[in-house]
């Protein structure tokens, strides 16, 4: 964003064209001018630009115009403020930066606010750094949120690099740095954990914004003590009573739609049913990946939505525009087509079905019906970020077992197939016995809630044969397992997941595994389980689904695991095919490889999986596979 003057440096200027005394840049010309401000529509509007920011809004701006301005003839369609996305994570669309920018401003996304905490558990500062000034060279204002918890829940997972108050520190005094990104260690700040309010006090001695995640439904005396640390904002909250808590007690209520998170519906009766103060809401997406930014959209789908659950659409779009500026005290520059501010621009034809036309960011042109219209070259990333998933060893099937306890030991076990021998010594069998019924064994299961972040923590009997827990598909019960990638140990985690509804041979593995990002596993053969892993292991991270023993999917992310260097629209049909492959598996979850990605997020209730073991994240605590 350096590349965009300062107000201070052009306000003689802007004045100059706002009197006629000098020629505009640019000027559009008779649109219906959407003032976030005033909440008003008003027609016959012209907009004039000079060196990127907005130097006149009214009525006929003919004075403004010169023999080099450039005209945009409007046609009366309105004028929309460039949207911006509060509270999301590059990483999440498989992507750069850069590709991500080229993919959301055809969307009419000008404004990104990222936290890129996924990077930061894997590289550290480095990675942060990296993404920071990659965010610097595009024509899009992208606003880096330093990552808070790396790892995010001490003690519960080893992440690959760490982050301290010195770092959040290092990185306040960043240009491009505009607060803190979430606190995902609510309990740390509940509890008075030095580390968390150590950064949490770095962020305000710096005057920036720290981001919240209050990932609990308890709104009793543990939320109001972590609203006393500082969280200003939070996108965790699912239910209607979430958002009303929030808003109540000073913090902004982000609502989120991403891929897999539909949390704007229930929370926005807050403003539709009960009447609250719509300024104090936000619109994100949190996690996009890039089939939904390339084949539905970004922020104008997220608008598009919030007006469908009954919000006036100048409602939805101040959520999107000005309330978001507002909230990290960069109103003067972004949120609105005033005076002074970038000239981030979107014309569109309808205000509810929000067709995106024409984006300009800072007075240029930067997209027209659907297509980017700006060359913006690729970020080249250094060796260092690459070649980060190490396993240390080539995994085979038996790593993926589930050895059960002594007592359901291999000799305590029929097979329900032998003969028997009859009394009288006669040599011919009786007939066959009924299988006799084999053991059990009683194990936590993470339950998969579907378009939501939370898990549930299921207990189950599991069948036990020759010594080892088996899965069950009857109850929709499959493996899941954590390979450690980050130091080279070889271990791997193993446990149980429910709602994947995969019916044949199979597996799914992937280097994006919140937080920590080691490699998630899920199957229902430990044979393609250890095909999966070794194959992220030979191309450097990704996601790859087997079946029946063949690659029948592969997204490949070399970048930290986590970022493919590859164009979206390309990485978008990549992960299309990736869709289809879990869905030859079995599988009917919406977005079900987000929600693969979030089965170790042990920041999240109920129950999740680490390189430590299975986390109870209602306690905070690692406990047992297997039910005593």
């Amino acid at each position: 964003m350096t590349h965009r003057q300062p107000w201070h440096t052009l306000s003689a200027d802007l004045v100059a064209v706002a009197m006629g005394r000098k020629p505009a840049d640019l000027v559009i010309c008779n649109g219906r001018w959407v003032n976030v401000h005033s909440g008003e529509i008003l027609p016959g509007t012209d907009v004039a630009v000079y060196g990127g920011r907005i130097a006149y809004v009214g009525p006929n701006a003919g004075p403004c115009i010169g023999p080099s301005t450039r005209i945009i003839e409007a046609k009366q369609r309105y004028l929309v403020p460039g949207l911006c996305d509060a509270h999301m994570h590059v990483e999440s669309g498989m992507v750069t930066v850069t590709e991500f920018a080229r993919a959301v401003i055809p969307h009419g996304t000008t404004s990104m606010f990222i936290d890129p905490h996924e990077i930061a558990n894997v590289l550290g500062l480095p990675g942060v750094r990296l993404m920071h000034d990659e965010a610097a060279t595009l024509p899009i204002n992208v606003y880096v949120e330093m990552p808070s918890c790396v790892p995010s829940a001490p003690g519960l997972e080893t992440p690959g690099a760490s982050i301290g108050p010195d770092e959040v520190a290092e990185a306040m005094t960043w240009p491009g740095v505009i607060g803190l990104g979430e606190m995902m260690n609510f309990p740390g700040v509940f509890n008075g954990d030095a580390k968390m309010h150590a950064e949490m006090a770095a962020t305000m001695r710096a005057g920036k914004v720290i981001g919240g995640h209050y990932a609990s439904p308890d709104l009793g005396r543990a939320f109001h003590g972590y609203v006393a640390g500082g969280p200003a904002d939070d996108h965790e909250g699912t239910r209607l009573e979430d958002a009303v808590a929030r808003v109540r007690q000073g913090m902004k209520a982000m609502l989120r739609l991403g891929s897999a998170w539909y949390d704007v519906a229930a929370q926005v009766k807050a403003i539709t049913d009960l009447g609250l103060d719509s300024r104090n809401f936000i619109l994100c997406t949190d996690d996009c990946h890039s089939g939904t930014l390339v084949g539905e959209g970004h922020m104008d789908r997220v608008v598009r939505h919030a007006i469908a659950q009954g919000l006036r659409p100048i409602t939805a779009i101040q959520m999107a525009t000005l309330n978001t500026a507002l909230h990290f005290g960069v109103e003067k520059d972004i949120g609105s087509i005033t005076p002074g501010r970038y000239a981030d621009i979107v014309i569109t034809s309808d205000l509810a079905a929000l067709p995106i036309e024409v984006v300009l960011a800072g007075g240029q042109v930067v997209a027209e019906n659907g297509r980017i219209a700006v060359e913006i070259p690729p970020y080249d990333y250094p060796d260092f970020a690459v070649g980060t998933v190490r396993l240390g060893r080539r995994l085979a099937a038996s790593d993926f077992d589930v050895i059960a306890p002594e007592r359901w030991g291999a000799g305590e076990q029929g097979s329900g197939g032998e003969k028997s021998v009859p009394n009288d010594g006669s040599s011919s069998p009786l007939p066959p016995r009924s299988p006799a019924p084999l053991p059990s064994c009683r194990v936590r299961v993470i339950g998969v809630v579907e378009n939501q972040a939370p898990t549930r923590a299921l207990e189950a009997a599991l069948p036990v044969v020759d010594g080892l827990i088996q899965p069950d598909g009857a109850q929709d019960i499959c493996r899941v397992a954590l390979v450690e990638r980050h130091r080279a140990t070889g271990g791997v985690t193993n446990g149980f997941v429910s709602g994947f509804g995969f019916d044949a041979p199979c597996a799914v593995a992937s280097t994006v595994a919140h937080d920590s990002h080691h490699m998630i596993v899920v199957g229902t053969d430990t044979a393609d389980m250890a095909r999966a892993a070794n194959r992220l292991g030979e191309v450097g991270g990704g996601v790859v689904v087997f079946r029946e023993g063949q690659e029948i999917a592969l997204v490949e992310l070399p970048i930290a695991g986590l970022m493919s260097r590859e164009r979206a629209e390309v990485v978008a049909a990549k992960a299309e095919r990736m869709v289809a492959a879990f869905a030859a598996c079995g599988c009917t979850l919406h977005n079900a490889y987000m929600q693969l990605s979030l089965l170790a997020l042990v920041v999240i209730p109920e129950l999740r999986i680490s390189d430590l073991g299975i986390v109870d994240v209602r306690t905070f605590e690692v406990v047992p596979l297997v039910i005593e």
